[in-house]
């Protein structure tokens, strides 16, 4: 049973760093930014009430807001940018 008063948050983790296919969290697809695809859907489900976009990159913080994101988090991460070892397979 849900209850009435309880609100739903979908949090988006949107990283700027990406080595494989660079700022793809901007490009376009399908004409709008892949960032874009991903608020929209969490924005048609009546049971979410807030999209939070969380990233360390400013363009992705830019397009987020655009298409509605709220409460925005843009962390900065650039002292910690020395501590990714993700690698590409």
């Amino acid at each position: 049973m849900t209850n009435l008063n309880e609100q739903i948050v979908c949090l988006i983790c949107a990283r700027g760093g990406s080595k494989g296919v660079p700022k793809k969290n901007i490009r376009s697809f399908f004409g709008k930014p892949l960032i874009a695809h991903t608020i929209e859907l969490a924005q048609s489900i009546d049971k979410i009430s807030e999209v939070i976009v969380s990233t360390d990159d400013e363009e992705i913080a830019k397009v987020s807001k655009q298409y509605g994101a709220t409460d925005l988090c843009w962390v900065q991460r650039k002292s910690l940018k020395h501590l990714n070892n993700s690698r590409i397979s």
